[in-house]
């Protein structure tokens, strides 16, 4: 059943136009996935949806009745309330039936002498509990707990609201928004500020929503957990795909490569008519004119494809000037701590050339101050730091502090890189997407995506062998996340990286550090690999006593031989997916010949194609046991 359905949705601003001709349906129970770029009309198309915007042009429809939860980037919350509160507030209603359920319980006592009254009131008990019921009233303050311990805010419960960090907040009215019940979620970037163990508990609770959910997510391995349907915003219009987003990626890919096709072919055609045309007017006989003016009405006719566009792609890779020596960083004893509260000690770090690390653990744990501490932007409590020979260290910030609100773009990175001609400035800016009048934009007006491209110009005309990233991906859309990853498989230098983003995780890092209780665990391999380990309770390989370097090469040459013979098996899988679906259709096309009458005059046909068919049947049956084998 249509729960929703938009068809031909405008909106602009100004003169510029956001979205042009957007068309969509969502059905009952869909997990329906929005992508497109930073500005493509995302959350605008959200906020029509949610009633927050009004749209220019078009019609939106939405099934009677429909209750809508819609979670914005920035969310309203009362300071004053306790967090338990805040979540407890959307249960008052169940609250005030259970007051007047104890009530009537106490008036039925008192009419125990008066059959009509307590007829009356027995009948009102008998609703009041069923709404209780319906409103999940003996259960609702579980799952007030349940909601408090998934997105890790239980040891803020009795606190205020105002002490919550922005990332805090935008979990507390997450929880709040799932605890009313909705039919539709609308959800904008639900997974940023939540660690890893948070967005696993908000895509298993998702899995088991019995409503729909439209998500808005850069997040590509939440959307392949939670998604089973994708809407792409290109240019004003939606494109939908069946599928999650590693399917959508395929499709669209396979469309667009058609789309091309189809549309390059008809160009060729056109020009071939028009070069036929222009010939026979050079004739310039009666016969060759008519002929030209023939063909010239036919090509008029011709329903002319639109060009198949793609959104700009920002494109740009790492260099480094110099190598670094063998040993990059080592660190003994690193302890930091605020006040009372401390993050980390006894730290033992050690760092090869090349290597690259992927940093995780919850929020809070005191990942970006290490970065600080290692870049010296903030001192240990205690504890060693040397870095190797030939280090030049590069760092991201995931909030962009080091840029300067009151410049331009091209000034912001001319100053910092004064040796460059203005044209190679510009030509950086470029590779980023920052085009003509737009690098006199001042900073202070861009987006958190455009601010993250002028930190990754910078960052790629620094040349620096080693990376510390705190977030990369924070901001980026997808296409640009995956520029991200390709331009650091080809960087020859070292990388440390802090990141919740699973997908890029799994990309580029060949080592994970997870800092928990103030310790890190080290494990080999990428973020799978790591979550296979720790959910097999394996112990983490950097606990393994005394591995040397040996040792550690041996198991990083092992995890790549595993993950490669994994790589192949996979392969080998999809090719027998593949035989078995094609001997599958020509053993359908053998059944429906046997079956038409025509077919058994000829005996020797018949034969022939019997025979040939329960072959075919015997191949099939093969190609599923080897298929089972594998598997298994």
């Amino acid at each position: 059943m249509i729960i929703l359905s938009l068809q031909g949705i405008q909106k602009s601003f100004g003169t510029h136009e956001v979205l042009r001709d957007a068309s969509l349906t969502l059905q009952e129970g869909e997990r329906m996935g929005l992508v497109g770029v930073n500005g493509s009309g995302k959350s605008t198309l959200m906020k029509i949806i949610a009633g927050e915007e009004t749209a220019d042009g078009g019609s939106l429809s939405i099934q009677k009745g429909l209750k809508i939860g819609y979670l914005a980037q920035q969310a309203a919350l009362i300071p004053e309330d306790t967090v338990q509160r805040t979540l407890e507030r959307v249960f008052d209603p169940i609250v005030a039936l259970e007051n007047e359920m104890r009530a009537t319980e106490q008036q039925m006592a008192e009419a125990a002498g008066d059959p009509e009254r307590l007829r009356q009131l027995g009948g009102k008990y008998d609703s009041l509990t069923r709404s209780f019921e319906n409103g999940n009233g003996y259960g609702w303050r579980s799952s007030v707990q349940g909601v408090l311990a998934g997105l890790d805010l239980r040891k803020y419960q009795d606190q205020p609201v105002s002490i919550l960090s922005g990332g805090e907040r935008t979990r507390l009215a997450l929880g709040k928004m799932l605890l009313s019940d909705p039919d539709l979620l609308l959800l904008d970037e639900p997974t940023n500020h939540l660690d890893l163990k948070s967005i696993a508990w908000l895509e298993n609770y998702l899995r088991d929503w019995k409503g729909a959910v439209l998500v808005i997510s850069h997040d590509r391995a939440f959307m392949d957990h939670v998604c089973n349907r994708m809407a792409e915003l290109l240019t004003g219009n939606i494109e939908t795909y069946s599928g999650n987003y590693t399917e959508y990626l395929e499709k669209r890919t396979a469309v667009y490569e058609i789309r091309m096709k189809a549309w390059t072919l008809q160009q060729k055609e056109i020009a071939r008519e028009e070069a036929i045309i222009a010939t026979y007017r050079r004739f310039n006989r009666e016969k060759s004119i008519k002929a030209a003016e023939s063909r010239e009405k036919r090509l008029e006719k011709i329903e002319r494809l639109e060009k198949p566009q793609e959104e700009g792609e920002i494109h740009f890779h790492f260099e480094t000037r110099r190598r670094t020596g063998e040993d990059v960083l080592v660190t003994e004893g690193l302890r930091k701590g605020y006040g009372d509260v401390p993050l980390f000690s006894e730290l033992k770090l050690h760092v090869r050339a090349g290597e690259r690390i992927a940093l995780i653990g919850d929020n809070g744990t005191g990942k970006s101050t290490l970065f600080k501490c290692l870049i010296a932007q903030e001192k240990p409590d205690a504890g060693m730091i040397r870095w190797g020979a030939g280090v030049d260290i590069g760092y991201y910030d995931q909030h962009q502090a080091g840029l300067d609100d009151a410049k331009s773009i091209l000034d912001e990175v001319w100053d910092r890189f004064p040796r460059l001609e203005q044209y190679e400035v510009r030509g950086a800016l470029g590779q980023f997407l920052f085009t003509g009048d737009e690098v006199f934009s001042p900073i202070a007006t861009l987006s958190g995506g455009e601010k993250g491209r002028v930190a990754l110009t910078e960052l790629m005309l620094r040349k620096d062998n080693v990376l510390l990233l705190d977030e990369p991906t924070n901001h980026l859309d997808m296409d640009s996340r995956e520029v991200l990853e390709e331009a650091l498989e080809g960087f020859d230098g070292t990388i440390i990286s802090i990141s919740h983003d699973r997908y890029f995780i799994n990309r580029f890092a060949t080592k994970i550090w997870a800092l928990e209780e103030g310790r890190i665990k080290e494990y080999l391999g990428n973020y799978d690999d790591y979550f296979a380990k720790v959910s097999r309770d394996q112990a983490p390989d950097g606990d393994l006593p005394q591995m040397t370097k040996t040792a550690a090469d041996k198991e990083k040459k092992k995890s790549r031989e595993e993950q490669r013979r994994l790589k192949e098996e996979q392969e080998k899988l999809k090719t027998l997916e593949k035989q078995i679906a094609e001997a599958e259709t020509q053993a359908a096309g053998l059944e429906a010949r046997l079956a038409q009458p025509e077919t058994w005059q000829n005996p020797d046909e018949a034969a022939r194609l019997t025979k040939e068919y329960h072959e075919k049947k015997a191949e099939i049956e093969r190609l599923y046991d080897a298929w089972t084998e594998m598997e298994e």
